[in-house]
């Protein structure tokens, strides 16, 4: 039973975890989607100007004008208002020349709902006034139905009084009651009045099964996930909620839909979860596009939401800057620091050079002068020991030097990371696009090896000469014009100075851990002496120039 158990859990977690990877990448898509809109939107215009382009067609007829009109009015309704009512006007023109009245109903009912749509609600009502509804044909009583439910919806959104939703629903039922109930466009508008009804089991299966009919290029897959999302919304599904609004934003975004809910009610979702980031890029553009179509109810409505996000992020942005403040100045504070402990350790390597001076003096007098043997070797043996106690003080503080400076770019790269992934996050200004160049850390870390070769080569000026007499003749290294020391001589140098610590020598040359390993194992098979003895001999090096 407890085996049973166990497997039973390790199935359900698998399945949570593959489920969390999906909405993920839809969400990641959609962040994707929004920065490629300009592609979709040059999409949309192409197809446009190729219904423009049958316009101008000479001795084109009535008819025909008409129907390209509508094709042309039904391309921008989604996408811009103004230009979609433009061509329902042009046909308003052509019906009435022509004098055929279903044509002049049909124009007219159509420039109501685009009027509705774009807040010219006095206007949308007048036409709806003047319409008979007992005189109009059997065929657009659904445009007639559904141009009323629009207009109390979009009413009713931009005064939120109850009585005209009361309206929209009963005038949809009325659509309901002659659509073929076998229509996509039934299905959904069923399911949209069970759905606020409260209905949201009996709407979630309908919309799962009306998503298998759909293709998703379809742009009545983003209306069909739009929906599911709210009915998750209302079961308090949050995960589901925002998968569902990201597939119909990104459904949107793919066929150029500019009047579309979905961005605004997913940024509404995470700024319920506190993500204002987020929340501010799918509102901003929700706004865009809103904007973009001029559908004026949609606008008004959005603005108001945005102003509450503006007011987060700028929030949250002040705080950022802050902190940012904050870091520069610890971070100027450390620079401060590292400059004097790079005076510091000059003024060591300027003592250590007075001493070698102080030393050479004393032997010449020492050879010249042969008196009191005794004492003279007394002294010698005195400034010797001076000498190896600064040589060991200059290697240790030559290690520790190193070591600070590597570390110091090290916080350098972590800090230029952290500030590019805020600032592609959040569409920062130029300082920030500045701030994404790794070009200070490649100059550091070059002049760092440049100032490392030099005073290592000052301290061990035959360390070359040296490390290939260790080696058989064939595998000596040999410099290009104007090294001073390679990679591999770089990494048995750090050695030489006691850093033996394969991690440490990984860190300070930007390598990998085994390439370090590669290069140690490689100098180790070229050795002319004993390959367990070969980094022993290294350490040596120098100490062997000494006694010679």
């Amino acid at each position: 039973m407890n085996k049973f158990l166990l497997i039973l859990l390790t199935c359900c977690t698998s399945l949570y975890s593959q489920s969390k990877m999906e909405k993920d990448s839809v969400l990641n898509l959609l962040n994707k989607e929004i920065n490629n809109k300009q592609v979709y939107m040059e999409q949309k215009e192409l197809k446009i100007k190729s219904l423009k382009q049958l316009l101008g067609t000479q001795n084109l007829p009535d008819n025909q004008e008409y129907d390209i009109n509508i094709k042309l009015s039904n391309e921008y309704q989604k996408y811009q208002i103004d230009s979609a009512i433009l061509y329902i006007e042009k046909n308003k023109t052509i019906a009435a020349k022509s004098g055929n009245k279903n044509r002049i109903d049909e124009t007219s009912l159509r420039l109501s709902l685009l009027y509705s749509a774009s807040g010219m609600y006095i206007e949308s009502k007048s036409i709806l006034d003047n319409t008979d509804r007992k005189k109009l044909s059997k065929d657009l009583l659904p445009l007639y139905f559904e141009t009323y439910s629009q207009f109390y919806g979009h009413y009713a959104q931009s005064n939120n009084r109850h009585t005209y939703f009361q309206k929209n629903e009963a005038f949809r039922d009325s659509l309901l009651a002659i659509l073929d109930t076998g229509s996509i466009k039934y299905q959904i508008t069923y399911t949209e009045k069970i759905l606020y009804q409260g209905q949201f089991e009996i709407a979630n299966n309908r919309l799962l099964k009306l998503l298998e009919k759909i293709s998703p290029e379809d742009p009545d897959y983003g209306l069909v996930t739009y929906l599911l999302g709210t009915v998750y919304k209302n079961k308090r599904d949050h995960e589901l909620q925002k998968h569902y609004y990201a597939i119909s934003a990104i459904c949107d975004i793919r066929n150029a839909t500019k009047d579309n809910a979905s961005l605004q009610s997913l940024a509404s979702t995470f700024y319920e979860e506190g993500n204002i980031d987020q929340a501010y890029k799918f509102t901003k553009a929700a706004i865009e596009d809103a904007v973009f179509c001029n559908v004026r109810f949609r606008t008004i409505e959005i603005s108001e939401f945005f102003s509450i996000i503006n007011t987060a992020y700028l929030a949250k942005e002040y705080k950022q800057k802050s902190e940012l403040k904050l870091f520069l100045i610890f971070t100027s504070i450390f620079i401060v620091c590292l400059i004097a402990a790079v005076v510091y350790v000059y003024v060591q390597m300027r003592r250590i050079s007075r001493i070698r001076k102080e030393l050479y003096r004393a032997n010449v007098k020492l050879i010249n002068l042969n008196e009191d043997i005794t004492a003279t070797n007394n002294q010698l043996n005195n400034v010797n020991f001076q000498l190896s106690e600064s040589n060991h003080i200059k290697e240790e503080y030559i290690a520790h030097f190193f070591d600070l400076c590597s570390a110091y770019i090290t916080k350098l790269e972590d800090y230029r990371k952290a500030l590019n992934k805020r600032a592609s996050n959040n569409q920062l200004d130029e300082l920030f696009k500045m701030l994404k160049s790794t070009t200070i850390v490649d100059n550091e870390l070059e002049d760092l090896y440049k100032k490392f070769d030099n005073i290592f080569i000052s301290l061990y000026p035959t360390f070359v000469e040296d490390f290939n007499s260790l080696l058989i003749k064939e595998e000596q290294i040999q410099l290009k014009p104007g090294e001073q020391l390679n990679t591999e001589l770089r990494i048995f140098a750090l050695i030489r100075l006691g850093i033996t610590d394969s991690v440490k020598i990984a860190g300070f040359l930007r390598y990998s851990l085994s390439t370090i390993y590669n290069y140690r194992t490689k100098g180790r098979n070229k050795a002319a002496v004993s390959r367990d003895e070969f980094e022993d001999w290294v350490m040596k090096i120098g100490v062997i120039q000494k006694n010679r």
